[in-house]
């Protein structure tokens, strides 16, 4: 019995009966049919029986998927920064979050392509509830976040998950993605929550907790979409927050909103890996005394990084300039790129209703408002 069984992904050696539980899985057929359009299933099926590993399931399987997401729904993914890394250590990727699956996804295909090591990957249990999303996880090595716990179980939770990414980073050389906040940023705003760094941070050894940040080598990692395929799906939330109500999710909001990820149109999008944080790092440990100063100056590096080196796309200067009624960024964008823009908000949110188009504006004009804090020329 392992100590991480209730939030690791499979081993190597569970890999083939996992997939042999999900193959005739109506899920894994659609998931199958769209890796691999016009083969056959019996073709598909004889593959994944001689799957014996998750590199094999990855590489062989959901890397093809990503190739078709891409195919289907973007004018592309370009990418920055791979160059830095070296291709046998384990980095821990801290990004922002904006979509469900593909963040994480996009950067292990682009991690694959530059021969770098792949990661493991955290996921919010939420997310997998149905036992076919679970498997799936565990087979593309997610591990798992457990969410609504009350505080006492959420310490045991934090300290095992903590002691999870450790093993993964410094015992089996294996790289971690996980995302800088909880949940997907619904404003624009990319923020890195100190607590999701002080949750990693009870996984040290180190006396100093600066010393452990180090060992384990934090890389930021900026991605951005130039359209958010779920823009629309995160309005009633937004306006929820703003009429200071709690909001509650849909029965199958989740899913739904995985599966709007996937299949709406994004057009460009661009990943930048961040330099290593070492004399940054250092800098923290000499200028503040106590972990919880160091924690927040930490935080504030890492939004340093992912912020000035964040891709601005045409509908962020639209947005900014609409928003804030202005032409200062109309050389970034044409008059047809503008009114493809305010055709997609005309036609997924109320016009009416003052608060969505806010909140809509904001979400693509707030990446140019937190990057004018880092340059002028933006």
């Amino acid at each position: 019995m392992n100590k991480f069984d209730a939030i690791r992904p499979f081993s190597d050696t569970e890999i083939n009966d996992g997939i042999l539980k999900v193959l005739d899985h109506p899920m894994m057929k659609a998931l199958m049919s769209f890796c691999f359009p016009g083969v056959e299933d019996e073709i598909w099926k004889e593959q994944l029986k001689k799957t014996h590993s998750i590199r094999d399931f990855q590489c062989n399987f959901i890397y093809y998927g990503v190739k078709q997401v891409l195919e289907k729904s973007s004018d592309g993914l370009t990418t920055s920064g791979f160059e830095k890394l070296d291709k046998n250590t384990p980095y821990l990727y801290i990004s922002n979050h904006r979509d469900i699956v593909l963040d994480t996804t996009f950067l292990n295909a682009s991690l694959f392509e530059n021969g770098k090591l792949m990661t493991s990957s955290a996921i919010g249990d939420n997310l997998v509830k149905r036992p076919f999303l679970k498997i799936l996880a565990k087979l593309n090595r997610n591990f798992l976040v457990q969410r609504d716990l009350t505080p006492r179980e959420l310490l045991v939770s934090s300290k095992l998950l903590a002691e999870y990414i450790a093993h993964l980073l410094l015992h089996e050389n294996r790289s971690v993605w996980i995302a800088q906040r909880e949940g997907r940023t619904k404003d624009g705003n990319d923020a890195t929550n100190p607590g999701v760094l002080k949750m990693i941070g009870m996984g040290s050894d180190e006396p100093n907790l600066m010393d452990y940040f180090k060992k384990i080598k934090v890389v930021p990692v900026s991605i951005s979409y130039e359209y958010d395929p779920t823009d629309a799906l995160k309005m009633p939330q937004l306006i929820a927050e703003s009429n200071n109500e709690v909001y509650i999710k849909e029965k199958n909001e989740d899913i739904m909103t995985l599966l709007s990820g996937i299949v709406g149109q994004k057009k460009r999008i661009h990943i930048h890996i961040g330099d290593v944080l070492d004399a940054e790092i250092d800098e923290i440990k000499q200028n503040f005394d106590t972990s919880n100063k160091q924690i927040q100056a930490l935080a504030q590096v890492i939004d340093d990084s992912i912020l000035s080196s964040y891709r601005l796309w045409p509908t962020n200067y639209i947005a900014y300039d609409i928003l804030y009624n202005t032409n200062t960024y109309q050389e970034f964008y044409t008059e047809n790129e503008k009114s493809l823009f305010e055709r997609r908000m005309e036609m997924r949110i109320d016009h009416n209703n003052a608060i969505a188009k806010q909140g809509f504006l904001d979400m693509y004009a707030n990446p140019v408002v937190n990057k004018l804090k880092y340059t002028n020329a933006v």
